[in-house]
């Protein structure tokens, strides 16, 4: 269902499959390999993929639906992890919206991303609800213990970094979503 909707999303803007591969720097056997559902992509493909598509990542998993109360229950929540096991965020919020609420869990010396990485415009606020988080914003090292939170604009270079030998959990919430 993942490559369904981003050949839908894809072909719904008139973009075709070499134009993807081109903006996403994937190879065009990596794009139609993923839209054929032959391959999962990592995370930082997906990114790349909806960043160049200009949708929020986690529509891509979107099942569309709209009410005007939608309860997400836990069993439920879509779930996307890096290949590596390092990071993973779990949807909070049903998507599709102007806020997107994920709860993220980072593995011991893992990081969300090798580099920091923008990806405006949205802003973010992230809550450290169990350990200690380093959030590393435009080179700039924030160590959070639990209860601490962050808010910075996503347009600069950031990510999250677990420097402890324990998970870190946190929520983190982007509006608008991003890629």
């Amino acid at each position: 269902m993942l490559g369904e909707r981003i050949r839908g999303r894809r072909q719904e803007i008139g973009m075709t499959a070499q134009q993807l591969a081109r903006a996403a720097e994937l190879s065009p056997a990596q794009v139609s390999q993923i839209e054929r559902g032959h391959s999962d992509p990592s995370l930082e493909a997906l990114r790349r993929i909806a960043r160049a598509l200009g949708t929020p990542l986690f529509d891509l998993f979107s099942e569309g639906e709209e009410s005007p109360v939608r309860v997400i229950r836990e069993a439920d929540r879509m779930i996307v992890r890096s290949p590596h096991g390092g990071i993973s965020y779990s949807r909070i919020s049903p998507g599709s919206g102007r806020l997107e609420v994920l709860a993220g869990e980072l593995a011991p010396g893992a990081a969300s991303s090798e580099e920091p990485w923008a990806h405006p415009p949205s802003e973010e606020c992230v809550l450290v609800t169990d350990g200690v988080l380093t959030l590393e914003v435009d080179g700039v090292a924030h160590a959070l213990a639990t209860g601490d939170s962050a808010y910075f604009a996503s347009a600069r270079p950031h990510r999250f970094v677990n420097r402890t030998t324990g998970i870190v959990r946190f929520t983190l919430s982007v509006s608008p979503p991003s890629y």
